[in-house]
């Protein structure tokens, strides 16, 4: 059964999903199966029309292909986030590990490969637009780490050295996470799960991408980490805020 976005975090207006890709039965098949679970859906077949229809509609989620002509997927996302935060769920016929990275780098939120079923295009939607929507919890507004580090909750910040440094929504969770586990190793399938979701629990280069994301922001030697620490073949562990 697929999980349902909670009531709480539901309006009147359906949300509204961006389908881009330049295979038009691909997109009817998607706007089928997305118009069934009671989003509002709306196309582009390519890169430039993507941008477009973001500007224009603000859409809560856009799903885009990467193989396009002319301007393909990575170029398009690239191009996008120079204007917009809006989540996206990238699709591929391809499916090794660097492809995926790579559009992870460039902001993408999540990654299909082709083919897909309904159900794990539903499942992969639902989770992007509930990490969207649910903020983590806040634990302080802020914490001082030591005098090098403190982190800004409220405003989703690290200040580093006196320079307040923006976070990424997934960033944010994950570092938010381990700090509320402060001490103690977190498992890499229990980060998995509760900053992605349940059905990312085996999803281990989500998680190594965004310790790096992290590590670049606030370590100071990132080949000596001194604040999120690797427990070989375990998980992760936020450095002991109680130590003196």
């Amino acid at each position: 059964m697929v999980e349902k976005i909670p009531k709480s975090l539901q309006d009147n207006a359906p949300r509204v999903i961006l389908i881009v890709d330049d295979e038009a039965r691909m997109r009817r098949f998607i706007r089928m199966n997305m118009e069934l679970e009671g989003y509002r859906v709306i196309e582009a077949a390519n890169g430039a029309e993507a941008l477009e229809e973001v500007r224009q509609h603000t859409p809560d989620l856009v799903i885009m292909d990467v193989m396009m002509p002319e301007m393909d997927g990575f170029e398009a996302l690239s191009m996008l986030r120079e204007i917009s935060t809006v989540p996206v769920i990238l699709l591929t016929v391809k499916g090794d590990e660097e492809d995926i990275i790579q559009g992870l780098k460039l902001g993408a939120d999540d990654y299909i490969t082709k083919p897909f079923s309904p159900r794990e295009l539903s499942s992969r939607v639902t989770a992007v637009l509930r990490r969207a929507a649910w903020p983590a919890p806040t634990p302080r507004t802020i914490l001082e780490i030591d005098d090098r580090l403190s982190i800004d909750f409220n405003r989703h910040q690290v200040i580093v050295d006196g320079e307040r440094i923006d976070l990424r929504p997934t960033e944010y969770r994950l570092l938010n996470h381990l700090i509320q586990n402060a001490g103690w190793v977190v498992p890499h399938e229990t980060l998995l799960a509760k900053v992605w979701g349940y059905e990312y629990r085996e999803e281990t280069h989500y998680l190594r991408l965004y310790i790096n994301y992290l590590r670049k922001k606030i370590e100071e030697d990132l080949t000596n980490p001194k604040y999120i620490l690797t427990e070989r073949g375990v998980g992760y562990r936020f450095t002991d805020l109680n130590k003196d």
